[in-house]
């Protein structure tokens, strides 16, 4: 395996390789690390001019990165802090089995937390920093099934009671619970970021890492030593967005970013890597990457054996097994890894000739260990230039005993017996005696106790307690209405695209005198694609080294110009790296004190059906900004075909209870929205967040036709009433977006062809009539002996006669699930089935929603209702052009 120590050459004596290990041995003692390491890579060059094939490894010896003799003085009381961490251990235990015992199956998480427990309590006895008013402090995401034992450590400190303990995963109960896992949206006074939706954290970690250098490059925040900290587990890492993004980290040097990866080599079903090793594995994948490794493998007691072999053989023997060896080791008897790990050679039996079989079992390992979290985690701190992993070996369960340590069930372990309830109070010198302990009380000890005294004092010390989220910042005083007056006057016949309208108001915002400095672009590659190339110039996109070079399009007026105080936030091709980057900036409202405000526009298909994990985790996090849906709906983007045209992004809106999606069709409209959501989110200081899709599809931009904006807001206005109200054959007509326009060429074609007079609707979010309609039909039912309200749909169409259609360039279930609330019956037009490489034209055709189509089915919909005769009807099919016989879109 790569971390093998080589058997020796053919020919080559003991004494030989004995010789050069002594000479490096002699190197390191007379002129330090530094100048062995100069030697050693000076020895393989040197053996690489002269041919030696050398076998490429990104792999260190399985062993501690820190030796002994590097290692600083432990600051803390060791047998304190263990008292204390005991106290924890014991209460996240009792938090799941006390719930577990109350409700059955009610679930929790017993296993992880108790093998980073050792992780966890060296962090915040004298790591993590606390925000205060003069230091923004650490940031800290925690693993999400380890939740037990941080609500269990806020016990002691006294942030949480009893009550709220006992009341764990049942959050509706009198006096209030605990969420299940982090979650800011249910508990928005202590958690910053939920974490258990695996694999985002890490991705979300490192963006948050860079934007904290972003905002000190553009000088929104002193420049300081905070750290960001990601815990995760081993198993964790096979989620492709834990390691999607750690070359940016190594590229953009982020020396403020930890990430500690608690390896227990245990995932929820089985081993990690049963026949291999994910250790060696994440450390080759982390140093090929360029992050600085720290393995912590090996407790102190091991340090004496390491040292008594003077030949190698521990490390090689330790490098031979897999993980599947690892964890039967984890739960033998001191015999059995007497026999099978040291009993391979006689010269490791003879090392640990003096030990007992019980001292071998207990041999411990490096993640529960203090003084050895303790020396990774000041190397970590300390070390500039490059991001840091620490590789930390844990037993998942550690402590369990029989009830699950090192076993492949104990993820799912929530009960323990009475036997292994006292085991686990006397392994952890719990105070209860065996009456009490099998009851599982919560433990807090007095007050004035030296265990409290110790904990309190220590994250005093550290600025105050973690994880606490609040909310420093300071809201906007402007309304904006000059800054966004322009785009309420039309484009005066111009034609242009509501994405270029778009453009417009993000560059008018831009220099606007106080929020210029706070709107965060944000773009995964497409900014050309969405006409945004006019801002690189003047805004800048970021670098934090600046530009070494010279563009190719330097003499051009829109080059590419990359600056340390850039504005753009340009990701690349990575959808979820830029709703990273928007987390970090709609957060940092309370992450930083400082109202950024994203805009992250991106092709829209490649929005909520790829990242809607992200944007879940931002509705959580009560993340506050902009989405921005570009080049949307299935018939506006021409040529692309089935991966690139959307006709499914508002209808995966939908689930996303705080956020608000629009589909505006009008310059006007957008303008209203995003000074309306401005206002909302960093005025008032509303948890939400806006998802508006924008097209690439030119047409004159009308004025606002008088004070719509209340409709705007609220989902639907009339925008062109019919011509001759007195007509006998009435119609109404609602679009959204690009179609919007279909509707207003059928409202033409009926006046003038039919006879039928058609009002035109703008439905800006059917989203926003749906939530409308639920809420009032639900204040209905509890409040029935008073009047009833009505949902605001019903009331805009209270005198509104005639037949009713829709049409949208999204699935025909938007408008369908607000047709319950609408006078009468509802024909949908929509674009259900796969996109196809075509025109507009030719698009709306096959999908339906053209306004050939619209026509004919209000002209239905009158000859259902008996208005009109099947000749007219028949005759309209002809006159329109329609092929009946048409494959159909939702399944061809």
């Amino acid at each position: 395996m790569d971390n093998e120590i080589s058997t020796q050459p053919h020919g080559m004596a003991d004494v030989e390789i004995q010789e050069w290990l002594e000479s490096l041995d002699s190197v390191l003692e007379s002129s330090g690390p530094e100048v062995a390491a100069e030697i050693l890579e000076r020895l393989r060059a040197h053996a690489t001019v002269n041919g030696i094939d050398l076998p490429f490894t990104a792999n260190t010896p399985y062993a501690n990165t820190i030796p002994p003799r590097l290692e600083p003085l432990f600051p803390g009381d060791q047998e304190l802090e263990r008292r204390i961490k005991s106290l924890i251990r014991w209460n996240a235990l009792a938090m799941v089995v006390r719930a577990n015992r109350v409700e059955h199956n009610i679930g929790g998480h017993i296993s992880t937390y108790a093998s980073a427990a050792t992780l966890y309590e060296v962090g915040f006895n004298h790591f993590f920093r606390a925000r205060t008013e003069e230091f923004e402090g650490d940031t800290v995401y925690f693993q999400g099934h380890a939740s037990p034992g941080i609500y269990a450590r806020a016990f002691l400190e006294g942030r949480l009671s009893a009550q709220k303990l006992e009341n764990f995963r049942r959050e509706l109960k009198p006096g209030g619970g605990l969420s299940s896992y982090p979650h800011p949206w249910l508990m928005p006074d202590f958690w910053e970021f939920p974490t258990v939706s695996m694999g985002l954290s890490p991705l979300m970690a490192i963006y948050q890492a860079r934007f904290n250098r972003y905002l000190e490059d553009r000088s929104m925040k002193p420049v300081t030593d905070a750290k960001v900290w990601a815990f995760l587990g081993d198993g964790e890492t096979d989620e492709p967005e834990s390691l999607g993004a750690i070359t940016l980290a190594s590229r953009e040097k982020l020396d403020n970013l930890i990430f500690v990866i608690n390896c227990n080599l245990q995932r929820l079903d089985g081993p990690v890597r049963g026949n291999g090793q994910i250790i060696q594995e994440l450390e080759s994948a982390f140093r090929g990457a360029r992050w600085n490794v720290i393995k912590v493998l090996w407790g102190s007691e091991w340090d004496p054996i390491f040292e008594r072999d003077t030949e190698g053989l521990l490390v090689k023997r330790m490098g031979e097994l897999v993980d599947g060896e690892y964890q039967k080791l984890v739960v033998s008897s001191g015999a059995y890894v007497r026999e099978q790990f040291f009993g391979t050679d006689p010269r490791l039996l003879q090392l640990v000739e003096p030990m007992s079989d019980e001292s071998l079992r207990r041999l411990r390992l490096g993640g529960h260990d203090p003084r050895k979290v303790y020396a990774a985690y000041k190397a970590a701190v300390e070390h500039k230039g490059s991001p840091t992993v620490i590789l930390a070996r844990t037993i998942k369960g550690y402590g369990l005993g029989e009830a699950g340590e090192g076993k492949n069930v104990t993820h799912q372990q929530k009960k323990l017996n009475e036997d292994e309830l006292r085991e686990f109070r006397s392994r952890f010198g719990i105070p209860l005696n065996d009456e009490d302990c099998i009851e599982v009380p919560f433990y807090r000890p007095a007050e004035d106790s030296v265990e409290i005294q110790y904990l309190r004092a220590r994250r005093e010390a550290l600025g105050g307690y973690v994880p606490k989220r609040s909310i420093r910042s300071k809201p906007l005083v402007a309304d904006h209405d000059e800054l966004f007056k322009e785009f309420l006057e039309g484009s005066e016949g111009r034609e242009v695209s509501t994405t270029m309208a778009f453009v417009g108001m993000l560059r008018k915002m831009l220099k606007d005198a106080e929020i210029g400095k706070l709107i965060v672009p944000i773009v995964p590659d497409e900014a050309r694609t969405f006409g945004m190339e006019s801002l690189f110039r003047t805004a800048g996109i970021y670098s934090s080294v600046g530009q070494k070079y010279e563009p190719v399009d330097v003499n051009t007026l829109l080059y590419y110009k990359e600056a340390k105080d850039g504005q753009i936030l340009e990701e690349g091709i990575t959808e979820a790296g830029s709703m990273a980057s928007c987390i970090a900036a709609g957060t940092a409202y309370a992450t930083h004190g400082i109202n950024t405000i994203p805009f992250f526009i991106y092709y829209s298909m490649f929005g909520f059906q790829r990242i809607a994990d992200f944007i879940w985790a931002a509705a959580d996090m009560r993340t506050r900004g902009f989405l921005l849906g570009g080049t949307s709906g299935r018939t506006t983007l021409s040529g692309e075909g089935l991966q690139h045209q959307d006709g499914n992004s508002h209808v995966l809106a939908l689930p996303v209870p705080n956020i608000k999606a629009y589909d505006p069709a009008f310059a006007y409209e957008i303008a209203v929205i995003i000074q309306d959501g401005i206002r909302r989110m960093y005025k008032d200081g509303e948890n939400v967040f806006y998802y508006i899709t924008v097209m690439n599809e030119p047409y004159a931009m009308p004025a606002m036709p008088g004070d719509v904006k209340d409709g705007i807001l609220r989902g639907v206005y009339r925008f062109r009433p019919a011509a001759n109200a007195k007509a006998k054959l009435r119609a109404q007509l609602f679009g959204s977006g690009a179609i919007l326009n279909e509707a207003l060429r059928a409202q033409e074609i009926l006046e003038t062809k039919y006879g039928v007079a058609a009002d035109v609707w703008s439905v800006t979010s059917y989203k926003e009539l749906y939530n409308d309609g639920i809420e009032t039909e639900r204040w209905n039912r509890l409040h029935a002996g008073e009047k009833a309200r009505v949902p605001y749909v019903t009331k805009c169409l209270a005198d509104a006669p005639g037949v009713l259609v829709a049409a949208s360039d999204y699935l025909k279930t938007l408008p369908n699930m607000i047709s319950k609330w609408m006078p009468r019956r509802l024909a949908s037009l929509g674009t259900d089935g796969f996109g196809r490489s075509e025109g507009r034209t030719a698009l709306r055709d096959f999908f339906e929603v053209d306004s050939r189509f619209i026509t004919l089915a209000t002209l239905h919909e009158l000859f259902v209702d008996g208005k009109i005769e099947r000749a007219i009807l028949d005759k309209a099919v002809k006159d329109l052009g329609i092929n009946t016989d048409k494959p159909n879109p939702v399944i061809s």
